[in-house]
């Protein structure tokens, strides 16, 4: 197995797991607090990771490297922010299969910006989540 996807597998169990237990924590906590505590453990975390792999992130924090750093950190702050407040105020099995559109705007992205090979199935695909996810959402 390719390694990549493996480590896919991973983060599907991860956000699998994650969305009950932040919807149920966001039922007592505001939304702001449980990402907070809960994106404190992520950052924790990565910062664990940096510093028993070696890493040095301050030689990569220049130049356009810094700007796609930034700006990811800046959209993944809405996107998270915003997936809580969601969570918070809506059921889980229509909030996520919205969020989770987040796959095809982002494999859209890919094909048209970072050069991703584009395929008549990845097309087909891309057009079936889009309607798994209105017959979700609506039904």
């Amino acid at each position: 197995m390719e390694r990549y996807l493996l480590w896919s597998a991973v983060a599907l169990a991860g956000y699998t797991l994650f969305t009950p237990l932040a919807k149920l924590a966001t039922e007592d906590a505001p939304s702001t607090v449980v990402a907070l505590v809960a994106n404190s453990i992520l950052a924790l975390s990565a910062l664990a990771v940096v510093v028993a792999t070696g890493e040095s992130p301050a030689q990569y924090l220049t130049g356009d490297t810094l700007k796609y750093v930034l700006g990811a950190g800046v959209f993944l702050t809405v996107g998270i922010l915003a997936y809580y407040r969601a969570l918070a105020l809506g059921p889980a099995s229509t909030v996520v299969p919205i969020f989770g559109m987040f796959l095809v705007g982002s494999s859209v992205l890919g094909f048209l910006f970072l050069g991703d090979e584009f395929t008549a199935r990845k097309g087909a695909g891309i057009v079936l989540a889009g309607v798994a996810v209105y017959l979700t959402v609506t039904g």
